[in-house]
């Protein structure tokens, strides 16, 4: 058996063991994304309309993890391993980090905050920070990591506070904290406010088209910043948002937030696999069903990431990238109002639960992967899917094939699994199919024309 250096099995034996990569995910005991703050504050409707209507106030500070890299080759690690550029990448600006494998596919995706000169904090799931840390490990890079897990897995508080203010208020809401007019700030960009006498660190940034900031800084001076910042919007439709209703603020941005990661195959990766917790590697959840794991993987294009993808430096991936074209898009999915109620009944004539049809987010597995379907054959997978209030809709986020990809189509979804699998998430259900239209990604067309404005 492989151990890894955490004592614990490794991916490569957990695949062995179950005889395939995909065998192995239908029935890994790793549990969807998991929000360690309260579910709601109110309910998940009025927060979910709260970054639309006033303020919204989300917690960033459990779920999600960072890995600060500094040294001075943390530059050069980051680089080889994003497809993105970093020619013009400065302190005090932030990007989407992107990694794919040796064939190009998607391997993961965080946020990279340019901290100071040979320090940087890459923050999201799991995935793409593993890649860096192992490669951290076998490259030659002078370079030093410290890895701060999520709140699920580490003991103790985490190292930063990190709070997220969204809506038509909340720039209002930062006038009032510091005292003066907000700087000017590019999308992406980092501004340094004054707030409670405390220095705080802030990323522009935009969700659902809605202006606002990432407020960030050390995890002891949290309780004040979220007391100055409730104080401040009390007046402005400031509003908590609990982890019910973010979890679904990714369906009208249409970010994908946990795309099957390739890593169960392809060139260079069983090393990695030998060295990776199989803890750490996820699930499947879905209709898809073929054996070979590759038909589970994205590239940037069916992502909408090849904007982001530049040939101007050398990374793992990129001869790969260079002879790949578009064949899939990514595209909102608004499922059929009758089939969803119909689905919805069915839950209540099986006897479940309520708690199964009252919720904004449905979804069984890290990785959500059903069949989307036109005349009986599959054109494309469906990600995430769920409720969305400010659209009154039930839709999903799909990678499509291009020819399928106009407003209007009409297209079907399998939903659930047949059989059901062992994950710990999955109730006993039957599969059904459900009828779609395709739309734009991002659905609201306010993120779609406003997510990347200035201010």
């Amino acid at each position: 058996m492989t151990i890894t250096a955490t004592g614990v099995q490794s991916l490569a034996d957990a695949i062995a063991e179950a005889g395939s990569p995909v065998e192995y995910l239908r029935n890994a005991q790793s549990r969807p994304t998991v929000f360690p703050v309260a579910p709601e504050f109110s309910n998940w409707r009025s927060e979910q309309q709260s970054w639309r209507t006033g303020c919204a106030l989300l917690d960033q500070s459990h779920h999600m993890t960072d890995l600060f890299v500094t040294g001075p080759d943390a530059l050069k690690l980051l680089q080889d391993l994003a497809v993105n550029s970093f020619a013009r990448f400065r302190v005090d600006n932030a990007k989407q980090f992107i990694a794919v494998n040796h064939e190009g596919f998607i391997i993961g995706d965080a946020i990279l905050f340019y901290l100071a000169d040979q320090s940087f904090d890459l923050v999201g799931h799991p995935f793409a920070i593993d890649w860096v840390r192992y490669h951290a490990e076998i490259g030659d890079y002078d370079v030093e990591l410290e890895l701060d897990g999520n709140s699920i897995v580490r003991p103790g508080p985490p190292k930063l506070y990190r709070y997220e203010l969204q809506g038509p208020n909340a720039l209002t809401i930062v006038e009032r904290l510091i005292g003066g007019e907000v700087p000017e700030t590019k999308f992406f960009g980092m501004a340094t406010f004054t707030i409670a006498g405390h220095t705080v660190r802030a990323l522009r940034h935009g969700m659902a088209g809605q202006p606002g900031f990432e407020l960030f800084g050390p995890w002891a001076e949290g309780d004040a910043i979220r007391a100055a910042i409730l104080d401040a919007g009390a007046d402005l439709g400031i509003t908590q948002v609990g982890s019910m209703a973010y979890s679904s603020a990714n369906l009208e941005s249409a970010w994908v937030p946990s795309p099957t990661p390739a890593i169960f195959s392809g060139k260079g990766m069983d090393a990695y696999r030998g060295w990776l917790p199989a803890a750490r590697a996820g699930s499947i959840a879905g209709s898809v069903e073929s054996p070979e794991i590759e038909d589970y993987y994205v590239t940037p294009w069916d992502l909408g990431y090849d904007r982001s993808v530049n040939f101007d430096h050398e990374f793992i991936g990129k001869a790969a990238l260079e002879k790949m074209s578009a064949t899939r898009a990514k595209v909102t999915l608004v499922w059929d109002e009758e089939d969803v109620a119909a689905a919805m009944r069915s839950l209540f004539e099986e006897g479940l639960p309520a708690k199964y049809i009252a919720l904004p987010k449905a979804r069984y597995g890290f990785f959500q992967v059903d069949k989307v379907l036109l005349d009986g054959r599959q054109i494309g997978i469906s990600h995430d899917c769920g409720y969305i209030v400010n659209e009154q809709t039930f839709a999903s986020l799909a990678s499509v094939e291009l020819g399928y990809a106009e407003p209007g189509t009409q297209v079907s979804v399998v939903w659930g699994e047949n059989p059901n699998s062992r994950k710990p998430a999955v109730e006993p259900h039957r599969q059904v199919e459900i009828r779609a239209t395709v739309a734009p990604a991002p659905f609201s067309a306010e993120a779609r024309e406003n997510y990347r404005s200035s201010r």
